[in-house]
């Protein structure tokens, strides 16, 4: 009986023991795969980090010329590509001159949207210097029809006067008239052909980049209609200040002009530091002849000769946005145009 007991006690230690090796053995295991879960997790997350940096450097590079292309481009782009500016805003595109930066970025782009029309002329020679054999260039303003660029330019000083303040070093003038051989280039001002460009753009960026087309598609389709509601809210509101004419001393608003049955008078060659009698009788001979309503002047600049100007033409003096400066944000092009049209239909009435 006794040895019977102690075969049962040893039966039963062993029994223990290995049961004691089995719960080791499991509890091992499981350490196992929460180490080698965590290691698989630890990879998966490197390997999803090197992915989306991947996926950032290989975006799609594309450089815009100036302002209102670049917000166009950056509103059918989207965030699956890059978009630089070569001309900084608030710099005259009239005049830019390139840069050796200019040049290397052309020389890496993808694509190279510009507005067209003779706007960029530093472009050309640009364009050439950087080498870039693969490089797409998209003109926003292809198809769009344009009004002659001196269409409604008056000068507030004759040629006469000009030529002798020159031949003295006096007051320098800084109007904004340009020539431009293709027709006035503006054509941003008018939220009709702005809806153009931005249809050449999403047309351009799908040809050399298809596989984001849905993106381009569906971005270009949501701000297109902003664009139309723009255009509809102008129509309303201009619409009950038929043929109002008003001064500018930029020769930009000829296309919105003509869109909404309005007249600019471009009055150029203001002198910067003294309005002389000639000048202001050129001026008010202006307002007369035309029956002048406002007077607008770009936001920004210093004001006093203008201020000056519109108490003798008796005139309320109003900013006119041209958009060559402002924010980089696609939503500050509807804005600014909304601030145009308020203050258009407060001139104008």
């Amino acid at each position: 009986m006794i040895m019977q007991n102690l075969k049962i006690l040893k039966k039963g230690k062993k029994q223990v023991n290995s049961w004691k090796k089995q719960i080791i053995l499991i509890t091992s295991l499981c350490l196992l795969s929460i180490a080698s879960g965590c290691t698989q997790t630890e990879e998966k997350t490197e390997q999803t980090t090197a992915q989306s940096s991947v996926s950032n450097t290989e975006k799609t590079q594309i450089w815009t010329t100036f302002l209102p292309v670049y917000l166009f481009t950056q509103a059918v782009a989207g965030d699956v590509a890059n978009v630089e500016i070569l001309v900084p805003p608030g710099v005259d595109i009239h005049d830019y001159q390139a840069t050796p930066d200019n040049v290397r970025a052309i020389a890496s782009a993808k694509i190279l949207v510009k507005n067209g029309l003779g706007m960029e002329e530093f472009l050309e020679d640009t364009v050439k210097n950087a080498e870039n054999p693969q490089l797409v260039q998209i003109d926003a303003s292809k198809g769009i029809n344009v009004v002659d660029v001196d269409e409604n330019i008056v000068s507030a000083k004759d040629k006469k006067d000009h030529d002798h303040d020159h031949d003295h070093d006096h007051d320098h003038d800084h109007g904004h008239k340009h020539e431009h051989s293709q027709g006035n280039p503006h054509v941003w001002l008018d939220p009709v052909f702005a809806k153009q460009q931005v249809i050449n753009i999403r047309d351009g960026l799908i040809a050399a980049d298809p596989q984001n087309q849905q993106t381009y598609q569906a971005n270009a389709a949501a701000y297109i209609q902003e664009l139309e509601n723009l255009n509809n809210e102008f129509q309303q509101t201009l619409s009950t200040t038929p043929n109002c004419t008003f001064i500018t001393f930029h020769d930009a608003f000829v296309h919105m002009a003509k869109r909404y049955q309005l007249q600019q008078v471009a009055v150029v060659e203001l002198p910067e530091d003294k309005l002389s009698p000639a000048d202001v009788k050129k001026a008010i001979n202006t307002v007369k002849k035309y029956n002048v309503k406002a007077l607008f002047s770009e936001p920004g600049v210093d004001n006093k000769l203008l201020v000056s100007l519109s108490q003798d033409l008796n005139l309320s003096l109003y900013p006119l946005n041209p958009l060559e400066n402002g924010e980089t944000n696609p939503q500050y092009y509807i804005q600014a145009m909304k601030s145009n049209l308020k203050n258009l239909s407060a001139g104008c009435k």
